[in-house]
């Protein structure tokens, strides 16, 4: 028997240049970011469409997309006698297209050839910088059961959040009558609806009087398309496709329930790491068997974690910790610390592949840093990016309380607080920041 998912392809759209997120965007795009030390984000939205028997799957890239490419190609392999894929579109010139994608919509537009001839019934639109766990079968249920030409999954937020997202209004039966893409002042207020409409109490809609899009849409393909080819210099989805379907076709909001985030900006995405680390109960857990996140195997040994005070703390393989001490961190694949090392509230990234002794032993008698952090060094408050080789007694900790500052020599700048320590930097021994 056919089931719901046979006739629904999903396209993840691999976003733009992420200056938000500069400086870990130089360099990779936003779905190749890595999460939790092991994954990458571009993991949350593939591993939930395997989990909902969605296993048709186009990732759409266009900026900085090696790595990323690279990751999506040695981790998702389908069985051959299957019909699940999950192919990666990258933005090309054609003598029909010869621009580059100028938006979400018109990425999807462009990469019709290569995604229309699977014959689908519906399209999945997703993005792939968000941390969410969502069965889309629920979703796709409630798009047959209303009969709608798109749905767009929505979350309530309140008056703090809502200026950042796409608002609208519903009626009685979940059709969406108005919405407008990160409205503010009296445009903002004035899309204020009573949430209890969304199954909200009246305490919980009092707090969250807004109904936000999540960014996340469900086309019946004939509509996609049609809208696509009628507007074609409507480039995106939340400003120019979703306030023109209303008007004259069947939109609804499906409401989902659970955690969400949209690892957007540098506290974003560092607040989002960090709290995977609190216990009991993180509102993020990858430790779910019947709905697993899924990233490339990786055959590494066992952490090894000498004489060390790890508290609050993930630790991923192929460390190796000596007499140091970490306090809420998230400690990436292949680190090394060496001894008497202090982590506090840090995200470090780790490396992308092992220094044999040997090669440290050069390095050192050649007055060079070796990779990872060294004897004696504190970190606090930072994201310490990819490869880096932070040398001995070396504090990174803000000491000037500076909300914002670059220093291109050194590689690290600090945003919103936040100290990053860019890709493959060097910071000497004695460094101070």
């Amino acid at each position: 028997m056919r089931k719901l998912t046979d006739r629904v392809a999903a396209i993840i759209l691999g976003g733009g240049r992420g200056t938000r997120l500069s400086p870990l965007t130089d360099y990779r795009a936003k779905p190749a970011l890595p999460l939790a030390g092991k994954y990458r984000l571009i993991d949350i939205p593939v591993s939930n469409c395997i989990n909902s028997d969605v296993h048709k799957i186009f990732v759409l890239t266009q900026f900085n997309s090696a790595s990323l490419n690279q990751h999506i190609s040695a981790t998702y392999r389908f069985s051959p006698f299957s019909k699940g894929f999950v192919y990666v579109l990258a933005a090309s010139q054609s003598l029909a297209n010869p621009e580059w994608f100028q938006g979400t919509a018109d990425a999807v537009r462009k990469s019709r050839p290569a995604i229309d001839p699977w014959k689908v019934d519906d399209y999945l639109i997703l993005s792939g910088d968000h941390l969410y766990r969502m069965d889309y079968r629920l979703f796709l249920q409630h798009h047959k059961d209303t009969n709608a030409d798109i749905t767009i999954s929505v979350i309530p937020v309140n008056e703090h959040f809502a200026p950042g997202f796409g608002l609208m209004k519903i009626d009685g039966r979940g059709k969406v009558i108005d919405f407008k893409e990160k409205p503010s002042g009296d445009a903002l207020h004035g899309m204020r609806v009573d949430t209890t409409a969304l199954g909200l109490n009246s305490y919980e809609a009092n707090l969250a009087p807004y109904i936000a899009s999540m960014g996340i849409y469900l086309f019946k393909r004939d509509v996609l398309f049609n809208l696509l080819d009628r507007e074609p210099f409507f480039n995106d989805f939340g400003k120019d496709i979703i306030p023109a379907a209303i008007k004259e076709l069947n939109v609804q909001a499906y409401l989902f329930k659970g955690y969400w985030e949209d690892i957007g900006t540098i506290p974003g995405f560092y607040n989002a790491n960090l709290k995977l680390v609190k216990q009991p109960n993180p509102e993020f857990s990858f430790f779910d068997v019947e709905f697993p996140i899924y990233t490339r195997p990786r055959f590494l040994p066992p952490s090894k974690i000498l004489k060390s005070d790890i508290t609050d703390t993930m630790v991923c393989d192929g460390c190796i910790i000596k007499s140091a001490r970490c306090l809420n961190s998230v400690i990436g694949i292949r680190s090394r610390l060496d001894e008497g090392t202090v982590l506090e509230n840090t995200l470090l990234m780790g490396l992308d592949f092992y220094q044999s002794n040997e090669e440290r032993e050069e390095d050192l008698r050649a007055g060079r840093t070796p990779m990872g952090i060294g004897e004696g060094t504190f970190i606090r408050n930072a994201i310490i990016d990819k490869n880096a080789r932070i040398g001995k007694n070396v504090k990174i900790m803000n000491k000037d309380n500076l909300d914002e500052f670059t220093d291109e020599k050194n590689r690290y700048v600090i945003r919103s607080g936040i100290t990053i320590v860019m890709k493959d930097a060097v910071l000497p021994d004695g460094t101070e920041i």
